[in-house]
């Protein structure tokens, strides 16, 4: 054991150490979280699907109410398209694929779309 302890000290000397010893300094980054990009989904108006069927669709899929469910829908019917929601990425696509297999399943011919906020 002494002779082990003589040779650290020797290795010491040869790095100019001296015997000192040297600390070092860990730090922590935090890590910062970014917020989830937003997506508007949007009903675009047909000439086909009735005004009932949208009323229903945003009542069952964006869990709207009766009165803001018939804005949305007086809106898409007179300006060609309407929000109906804004969600991230994940929620947005699961939207429009619900909305879409829907109305489908129904025959009618409603589109619905995401867009990047």
């Amino acid at each position: 054991m002494i002779a082990m302890s003589i040779r650290m000290q020797n290795d010491s000397e040869r790095n100019g150490d001296n015997g000192n010893r040297s600390t070092s300094v860990i730090t922590r980054t935090k890590a910062k979280t970014k917020k989830p990009n937003l997506y508007r989904v949007l009903l675009l108006n047909d000439d086909y699907t009735p005004m009932e069927f949208v009323i229903h669709i945003l009542e069952r899929f964006f869990q709207k109410d009766r009165e803001s469910a018939t804005r949305i829908m007086l809106h898409v019917h007179n300006h060609g398209v309407g929000e109906c929601g804004v969600f991230t990425y994940e929620v947005a696509e699961t939207k429009v694929s619900q909305v879409m297999d829907f109305a489908r399943q129904h025959q009618h011919p409603l589109q619905c779309v995401m867009e990047k906020k």
